[in-house]
């Protein structure tokens, strides 16, 4: 079994997990590589019982690589993809960051996961992602995201205004700071922090939903991502800010975009004791009483 490790960043407190994590995979004989940059990083603090290679990108893991076990919060997570693409390699997302929606296993159980992962007791959960399509070359190769797109001012107080289209029919002009188009993974991230609602993983919808609209009346909606979302924009300023999760470009008002379900999804692995409503409960504090 091949399993490459993907991580950012390296934190003293964590170095202790990590440890474990190549001290089990060496006693259970997988063959492991590494993120070239983290490896970097984590042969300073971190012994190795058996020979660990780096990797760089896509091309290095695609072929042969069983799992990728991605060290960090879902920032991480959202950065894998860029190695996995279409590749379908399982994602196990274990946290040693922050909040932890989609890497949702915890350092403490890095032993018991590993054990799941060798056992094939685990669940896939596959999530839907949203491709950008644009006139101009934007985003490379990777022009697709699991959270969301955003179009968003840039250098100035001024509004932007967002002509928008669904299937080719006007939907709305936004009179806004900027828009997000979300894919239900993404609707617990910053579409809910604009108001947007929580969809389910499997919900096979998209959240359409305004950053700070001057007309107060407008508010999220929710279509099929079956539907082709378009945009052109408009404002004061020449630039404007374009994501897709983390990632971002400089566009102006001459790109027309446009936003539809990615052909393929991707998989992301949960242990059977876990599910979206726990993680829901846990991570957002639903149903705990902090009045004792």
């Amino acid at each position: 079994m091949k399993i490459a490790v993907y991580g950012k960043t390296l934190k003293e407190d964590d170095i202790t997990y990590i440890q474990q994590l190549f001290d089990i995979l060496a006693e259970k004989k997988f063959e492991v590589v590494v993120y070239d940059d983290y490896f970097k990083l984590l042969r300073k603090s971190i012994k190795f019982s058996q020979e660990v290679k780096a990797f760089k990108n896509y091309d290095d893991v695609h072929n042969d690589t069983d799992y990728l076990f991605s060290l960090g919060g879902d920032g991480t997570i959202l950065d894998a993809l860029s190695i996995v693409r279409d590749s379908n390699i399982p994602i196990m997302g274990i946290n040693i960051g922050r909040l932890g929606f989609l890497a949702s296993i915890g350092k403490e159980d890095i032993k018991k996961a590993v054990e799941h992962v060798e056992k094939g007791t685990y669940v896939l959960d596959k999530r839907s992602l949203l491709r950008l399509e644009s006139n101009k070359p934007l985003f490379g190769d990777v022009n697709y995201a699991l959270n969301d797109f955003t179009i968003h001012k840039k250098d100035t107080s001024s509004m932007i205004t967002i002509h928008t289209y669904i299937n080719g029919d006007y939907l709305n002009t936004y009179w806004a700071d900027g828009i997000i188009v979300s894919t239900p993974t993404g609707s617990s991230g910053y579409s809910l922090s604009c108001g947007g609602p929580i969809i389910f993983p499997n919900s096979n919808n998209f959240v359409i939903t305004p950053v700070a609209p001057h007309n107060l009346n407008i508010r999220p909606i929710v279509v099929s991502n079956e539907s082709v979302i378009s945009f052109t924009i408009e404002g004061r300023n020449e630039n404007f800010l374009c994501t897709l999760d983390s990632r971002f470009e400089t566009i102006d008002s001459t790109f027309q975009l446009a936003v539809r379900k990615e052909e393929f999804e991707v998989s992301l692995i949960r242990l059977d004791d876990e599910n979206f409503l726990t993680t829901l409960r846990n991570k957002m504090m639903w149903g705990f009483d902090k009045r004792n």
